[in-house]
């Protein structure tokens, strides 16, 4: 009987450390020699500069075609190969597309039912409130900390809090 409850015991115990353990610390390692980006680096982001542009699955104009975008489409950097660039857009998707179609960014694209307003301020007078995915032209960057002067497609103004956007 003291055989069974023994063996029994052998048979639930956790290993110690194992193939995760020894991931996480070579992660930690990696991340502090400087071999894997910290999440607090900042995002980079380019726009789309041509009149529209193709997003690809793989970085090679035989891969798959997923996408078009518009001009002016923010898209996150993640890294570079060649003349491809692989992107994050504002879905998350991540795909590639070719270096030629990008611009320093411009624009940035409601990620929320968002509200332009006359001031900096949470309760400034209300401009205009666009939808999610409608692109907005940053115009000031230099608006106080949190916020962006911005001019939407029909010519209002105004500032919009920056947790309302994507792609700066």
């Amino acid at each position: 009987m003291n055989h069974l409850l023994h063996a029994k015991k052998a048979t639930t115990r956790r290993p110690r450390g194992g193939a995760f353990g020894r991931a996480a610390i070579v992660a930690g390692l990696c991340l502090a020699a400087g071999w894997l980006p910290a999440r607090a680096q900042e995002a980079q982001y380019r726009e789309v500069a041509s009149a529209a542009a193709i997003l690809y699955d793989g970085p090679s104009d035989r891969a798959r075609k997923l996408f078009i975008v518009v001009r002016g489409t923010p898209l996150e950097l993640l890294s570079t190969l060649n003349q491809w660039v692989k992107v994050r857009d504002a879905s998350g998707d991540v795909l590639w597309v070719h270096r030629g179609d990008l611009a320093e960014s411009r624009h940035v694209v409601a990620s929320t039912l968002a509200a332009i307003r006359r001031t900096a301020q949470v309760n400034g007078e209300l401009v205009v409130q666009v939808e999610r995915g409608v692109l907005l032209e940053v115009v000031d960057a230099s608006a106080p900390a949190g916020w962006l002067r911005v001019r939407h497609r029909d010519g209002a103004t105004g500032f919009v809090s920056t947790g309302e956007v994507w792609g700066r």
